[in-house]
């Protein structure tokens, strides 16, 4: 999803050599082919946007899956483009990097400073780890090979490209599937995991990859200067949240579900509340978009031309 945006962003700017590859194409946990790609193709930069991802469900039912595939990715990739000469990389990261109670908004220097969301731990310890590695390499290797690598921390985010399977999926889309399905059937009711209490803020997805294009193109000292060498992530969000049940209430108008909406709490809710801090990357110059009133509709576009032509 991410990666399909940041290419239209960076196609939008006129960029032509773009260099992608898909998990059919290449496995980024095999060492020596992700080595083996990068002495071929040479690239000048890097945004890695690969992760393997999911919601509550998939997090607690694969633990294991979510924290090996993701340092195996995180660590071949960026070594192998350290071997191979690129000095500009960009790493995306998550907002589960934050302590579970986080003071709200959440600000980058929160990392590492409390206990995480147990139901997406091994998620987010890849994930900081995929910063302390970009930051470890621009330390060991900044002056020395004009290494810069920089990461950025979107929140939850959401639309075309999405996963919209209905266990394993974020909220946005397994609500849009389970909203679609019960119009559909005409069922009475539609049945959402958690209280409807916690609260989350939402990114389109091409908002995201603005920003990361932004940040991967500031001037080395414009971005030295709103970061420190071991506190040199930028949050992205969208810079207001909503509780679980106006969600999914914007999401049933979205699709135009008419039943009601109910809230099984005896499901897990996660984190109270998710809420990113955005005045590091406000103060560089760059703010959000698209709201959930005109983006949750494009995203149900984007399930029903997938669900129609998978």
């Amino acid at each position: 999803m991410v990666g399909s945006a940041i290419v239209r962003a960076l196609q939008s700017q006129g960029q032509s050599k773009l260099v992608t590859r898909t998990h059919a194409e290449l496995d980024l946990t095999n060492q020596a082919a992700v080595q083996a790609f990068f002495a071929e193709e040479k690239p000048d930069q890097v945004y890695l946007a690969a992760a393997k991802v999911g919601g509550i469900h998939a997090n607690n039912t694969y633990p294991a899956d979510f924290i090996y595939q993701n340092l195996m990715v995180q660590a071949n990739v960026i070594e192998a483009a350290f071997r191979n000469g690129v000095k500009k990389l960009l790493f995306l990261g998550s907002s589960c990097i934050y302590p579970r109670l986080a003071e709200q908004p959440m600000r980058e220097e929160a990392l590492l400073t409390g206990l995480l969301e147990p139901t997406n731990e091994p998620y987010a310890i890849a994930k900081i780890a995929g910063i302390k590695l970009c930051e470890s390499y621009n330390r060991q290797y900044g002056a020395s090979h004009g290494v810069d690598y920089r990461s950025v921390m979107p929140t939850n985010l959401y639309g075309p490209g999405d996963n919209y399977h209905p266990e394993n999926s974020h909220v946005i889309p397994a609500l849009i599937r389970r909203f679609h399905e019960a119009k559909v059937a005409g069922a009475p009711s539609v049945s959402i995991w958690g209280s409807g209490t916690p609260r989350r803020e939402f990114l389109y997805v091409d908002d995201m990859a603005a920003a990361s294009v932004f940040v991967m193109n500031l001037p080395q000292a414009v971005y030295q200067q709103h970061t420190q060498p071991m506190l040199s992530h930028i949050n992205v969000g969208f810079g207001s949240d909503v509780t679980i049940a106006e969600l999914a209430g914007a999401i049933g108008q979205a699709i135009g579900y008419q039943g009601h909406i109910e809230f099984d709490a005896s499901k897990p809710d996660g984190v109270p509340r998710k809420w990113m801090d955005g005045s590091r990357l406000a103060a560089l110059g760059w703010r959000a978009g698209l709201s959930l009133e005109v983006g949750l509709p494009l995203a149900y576009q984007d399930f029903l031309r997938q669900t129609t032509n998978p």
